[in-house]
């Protein structure tokens, strides 16, 4: 029995044996297999560094052809390498960035005198000439700035710092996200246009650029976003439009540019939610118009800007729930044009501005349930005319207004809110509510009842409309 049981115990170990060689082997299969496919995987890694190594080579040397091309002194060599720079840009995304930039370098060094169509026979390049080349990088990266593109540039940046633009088509191209410098460009001839450009989260700045002669175009446009500056900048001939564009949450700013002859419109512009600046901004030629353009929910400002000649338009403006500023403007001999504008629930503001010449006008103008406000304001020498002006519901303010010259018109203004002359001053000049239409709150003024002298209203004491008495209207 003894031997029988052991023998079966032996003859059942055997499988067990078998069984652990068995899965012994397996294992050194396994290992083997990971092993090969670790050192298979790290070959194909080293095979594709290696054939990224040789592509960045080739890469490197098209760049550096391409930038020897871009660097030659004949036209026709440049145009090839401009495009070969172009084409690599698009093949090689690590470095993008880097072939756009160098496409840009090329055309801020072409900001020379034009050897081109207008130049002497003798002064022409054999082959092409300088404005080809400008113009062939221009539509190039234009072209790549569309949604159209095959390969997109939107996104990077582009540095056209002091170049010259003398024609260029930017239209419906999409700036987003990147750095884009216009600063000191020059647009002095030709026609560019940015018509239906949209600029969304980008920082772009025009800053200290000249507009002397060109037709430049951003109608239609859209700024969504980010910072658009154009500070500093020359508006001193030629056209600018802005008209139809759209400013939406983006900060906008025209500080301290100069408005000496150009024709600058924003007619029909859009403003909501935004902040657009013309802080210190001169207007001393031309003509600038927002006529039609709509304010709501965001600021124009003006403060601190001088009116010294030309024409400034916003007629027919309408401007809601938005800030429309001019504290501290200055207006000695411009012609300011407020013709039909209808300001509901808008808070307009000419604080300590000064009106020491030219024309402001206000006529057929609406200002409803906002804040209208002069307070501070001085009136020196201009004529300031709200001729048939309606003033229904908020807030109407010449507080502490100063009057010593020049004249304020409301000729066939209707009067169905408060208008406050508290404070004020009148030590000259003439304000003149003769001919109003209706005035059921009439104007409230400071003192004692007497009316202040040069102050004209509807039918006075002495059969002139001058007030000379005391009277009820201002208690």
């Amino acid at each position: 029995m003894w031997l029988r049981y052991g023998g079966n115990d032996k003859v059942g170990a055997v499988p067990l044996v078998f069984a652990a060689i068995a899965g012994a082997v397996v294992l050194v299969v396994l290992i083997v297999a990971y092993r090969r496919h670790r050192v298979a995987a790290s070959i194909a890694v080293l095979n594709s560094a290696n054939a990224q190594l040789e592509r960045d080579r080739g890469y490197r040397e098209r760049f550096t052809a391409a930038a020897a091309q871009v660097g030659d002194e004949k036209a026709a060599i440049q145009l090839a390498g401009v495009r070969a720079m172009a084409e690599l840009a698009d093949a090689w995304p690590e470095r993008r960035q880097t072939c756009v930039d160098a496409l840009c370098a090329h055309l801020r060094r072409l900001n020379s005198p034009d050897a081109g169509l207008d130049a002497a026979p003798g002064d022409q390049p054999k082959s092409g000439s300088t404005r080809d080349v400008r113009r062939a990088v221009i539509k190039i990266i234009a072209a790549h700035l569309r949604l159209s593109a095959k390969v997109s540039w939107r996104s990077l940046d582009f540095d056209f710092t002091g170049a010259v633009f003398d024609g260029g088509d930017f239209s419906h191209a999409g700036f987003s996200g990147g750095e884009i410098s216009f600063s000191g460009a020059k647009f002095n001839c030709g026609k560019v246009s940015f018509a239906g450009a949209e600029f969304s989260g980008s920082r772009v700045s025009f800053d200290g650029a000249e507009f002397s002669g060109s037709q430049v175009s951003l109608g239609r446009a859209r700024f969504a976003g980010g910072k658009v500056s154009f500070s500093g900048a020359r508006f001193a001939g030629g056209e600018v439009s802005f008209a139809d564009a759209e400013f939406s949450g983006s900060e906008v700013s025209f500080d301290g540019a100069e408005f000496s002859g150009s024709q600058v419109s924003f007619a029909g512009a859009r403003f909501s939610g935004g902040e657009v600046n013309y802080r210190g901004a001169r207007f001393s030629g031309g003509q600038v118009s927002f006529g039609s353009a709509g304010l709501s929910g965001g600021e124009v400002s003006f403060s601190g800007a001088r009116f010294s000649g030309g024409q400034v338009s916003f007629g027919l403006a309408g401007l809601s729930d938005g800030q429309l500023s001019f504290n501290d403007a200055e207006f000695s001999g411009a012609q300011i044009d407020f013709h039909s504008a209808r300001f509901s629930g808008a808070q307009v503001s000419f604080i300590l501005a000064r009106f020491s010449g030219g024309v402001v006008s206000f006529v057929l103008s609406k200002f409803s349930a906002g804040q209208a406000s002069f307070n501070g304001a001085k009136f020196s020498g201009s004529l300031v005319d709200f001729g048939s002006t309606r003033f229904s519901g908020g807030l109407v303010d010449f507080f502490g207004a100063e009057f010593s010259g020049g004249q304020v018109s409301f000729d066939g203004a209707r009067f169905t809110t408060q208008v406050s002359f508290l404070l004020a001053k009148f030590s000259g000049g003439e304000v003149d509510f003769s001919k109003v239409a209706d005035w059921s709150p009439q104007p409230q003024f400071d003192g004692d009842g007497r009316r202040p002298a040069g102050v004209r209203l509807p039918g006075g004491s002495n059969g002139t409309g001058v007030s000379e008495g005391p009277s009820s209207a201002g208690s």
